[in-house]
């Protein structure tokens, strides 16, 4: 088993910035749980327990720091891949589109805007990069990486997961525009692992803000990398710290997700 724990440490542009945004290891804590339980009908996940008063007598003294932010899982054998879906045409994938037409190799109608929604998801794997970025993959690639069959599983897991999430998001008064998802195998069988649809993971825009054409308001780090672009820095460590009233428009962000998507305040 692991001890998983998220902190409120903050990344952008692929640098750990000093300054943490307080509870928001909690909101990803508590919306990764929120989702593995909706899911448990479509696909099984890593979560063994996250009550921390429940843990095992070692981890006892430590369950202040603990308590809704961690959770105790199965250790599963990881797939090298990430696994990226899209329900809309937006960042990367817009900028990919607009030079070539196509995403990951997959050719798309003409004439789509920049957070145009697409007919159907589609399956955009990555590599599983140690350090820095992740790279786009086109299913052949994949197909190289972990095999046909493997390919084929997680490609339609991926886009059934996403279908359920974005089905009850929409009722929410949310759009989940992309999303990603790692899995592993444990006991011979495929599991969901990692965080699953959080505003990390994941590109949540409002339904009533929404407007194809143009960029989308984010319920993510957005309001961070917007205050950093501002600045005069080069996107390499170290990164600078953030105002106290960035941190708190973050923070209130990621609680206000959490609050729409669960139906729920912070624990």
């Amino acid at each position: 088993y692991l001890l998983i724990v998220a902190t409120d440490r903050i990344s952008a542009f692929d640098v750990v910035l000093p300054t943490a945004i307080p509870d928001k290891g909690k909101v990803l804590t508590q919306i990764s749980l929120f989702w593995f339980q909706q899911m448990a009908g479509v696909v099984e996940n890593h979560v063994v327990e996250a009550d921390a008063s429940k843990y095992p007598e070692p981890l006892k003294k430590y369950q202040d720091v603990l308590e809704g932010r961690s959770m105790i899982v199965r250790k599963a054998s990881v797939y090298p891949v990430e696994c990226v879906v899209r329900g809309y045409v937006s960042g990367s994938a817009w900028s990919e589109y607009r030079k070539s037409g196509s995403i990951c190799g997959i050719k798309l109608p003409e004439g789509l805007v920049e957070s145009a929604k697409l007919d159907v998801p589609i399956f955009t794997p990555t590599t599983k990069a140690e350090e820095g970025h992740d790279l786009a993959i086109t299913i052949e690639e994949m197909q190289e990486i972990v095999g046909p069959e493997l390919t084929q599983e997680l490609s339609t897991l991926t886009v059934n997961i996403y279908r359920k999430a974005a089905e009850s998001a929409e009722k929410r008064g949310i759009i989940i525009a992309d999303t990603k998802f790692e899995f592993g195998r444990y006991n011979g069988k495929t599991i969901l692992i990692d965080e699953c649809l959080t505003p990390d993971s994941s590109r949540f825009w409002s339904i009533k803000g929404y407007r194809p054409g143009q960029g989308q308001d984010s319920y993510d780090k957005q309001i961070v990398r917007d205050y950093l672009n501002t600045l005069d820095w080069d996107k390499t460590y170290p990164g600078p710290e953030l105002p106290p009233e960035i941190i708190e428009k973050a923070r209130a962000r990621y609680v206000e997700i959490l609050e729409i998507i669960t139906g729920k305040g912070l624990k």
